[in-house]
């Protein structure tokens, strides 16, 4: 009898899709028997990221790229997040744990590529044939790209396919994927594959209509261009466009919304000619978000438009100092 196992990963996220395919490899080299994979998608909620305890239905349960969980269900867990564990209550809970299969390394670009890393330095399990695929969450996931025309122009397949999870990629639309991509097909296949194109197509005429309303909106201070999409019709964008459009700018903080969420998010410029100096983790930590030294967001309740933007205009004060 199979196993039944359940992967939580951070949904609409090129990083999340690649870690659970690459942990989904591990899993099955490392724990006996066969196994049997289930994927849900975790996003980032208004006042914190949790894991919901309904997710963990699994004989063995695994979360990967999202924040800790201090549940007793949890049996694996990766994540590369500044905020990956926050609070005493958790960073105890995790340093009591004795396992050998939760890690924690806030200094990796992706958690792919930690997981990947892991799996060999850790387990013997060298997952050459997933190294595309490392390759390209890191890039992604890291802002790795040797200029911002690559990371907007959008001209590579994995930029198109991380272009269509970032819109798409509910569980319905991922979770075959990474089965296929733990199962060994290549991400070159998954990225030109028909159905994939079909949602870029439209997306990327989206993607050009974002890059018209960023320009329209976006005004530059202090080495920090802002800006408020509330209103435009686009609730996601290409975080490097600002720095496309503004080569010269450190940072990025942008107000946006939907129907379930109003949304901070703070980037830095991987290009800018001055170094970062702000830890963007800890200044949305501020506010309840976090991420990453180089980028993060605040999640805020749908009906808190107008104190998302004063934390917008906090944050930018903060960064141009």
């Amino acid at each position: 009898m199979s196993t039944k196992t359940v992967i939580g990963y951070h949904g609409h996220c090129f990083d999340g899709m690649a870690s659970a395919a690459v942990l989904s490899r591990l899993l099955r080299q490392v724990v006996p028997g066969e196994l049997a994979f289930s994927y849900h998608g975790l996003d980032h909620q208004p006042g914190g990221s949790h894991v919901p305890e309904a997710v963990l239905t699994g004989q063995l349960n695994a979360v990967v790229d999202f924040r800790y969980t201090t549940s007793d269900k949890l049996g694996w867990w990766f994540d590369h997040h500044v905020s990956g564990v926050v609070g005493d209550v958790e960073r105890a809970h995790l340093a009591q744990d004795h396992s050998g299969h939760k890690f924690f390394d806030p200094s990796y670009g992706s958690c792919c590529k930690l997981i990947a890393d892991t799996a060999l330095a850790r387990f013997g399990c060298e997952l050459q044939d997933m190294s595309e695929l490392v390759h390209w969450a890191d890039i992604i996931d890291a802002a790795r790209f040797p200029s911002a025309a690559m990371a907007v122009e959008l001209r590579e397949p994995a930029l198109q396919l991380m272009t269509v999870i970032e819109a798409c990629g509910d569980d319905a639309f991922l979770a075959p994927r990474i089965a296929a991509l733990a199962a060994g097909r290549p991400l070159s296949e998954i990225a030109t594959d028909a159905q994939v194109q079909r949602l870029f197509a439209p997306l990327h005429g989206q993607h050009q209509r974002q890059c018209d309303a960023i320009s329209a909106r976006a005004t530059q201070q202090a080495g920090v261009v802002s800006f408020d999409l509330v209103g435009s019709g686009e609730d996601r964008y290409n975080k490097f466009i600002p720095y496309w459009l503004f080569p010269s700018a450190r940072y990025c903080v942008a107000i946006t919304a939907s129907k379930s969420r109003a949304k901070v998010s703070v980037g830095s410029n991987p290009w800018a000619p001055v170094p970062r100096t702000h830890n963007i983790a800890e200044l949305c930590a501020r506010y309840g978000g976090g991420g990453h030294p180089v980028v993060g967001a605040v999640s805020l309740n749908a009906d808190q438009v107008e104190r998302a933007r004063e934390i917008g205009k906090e944050i930018v004060a903060a960064l141009s100092q």
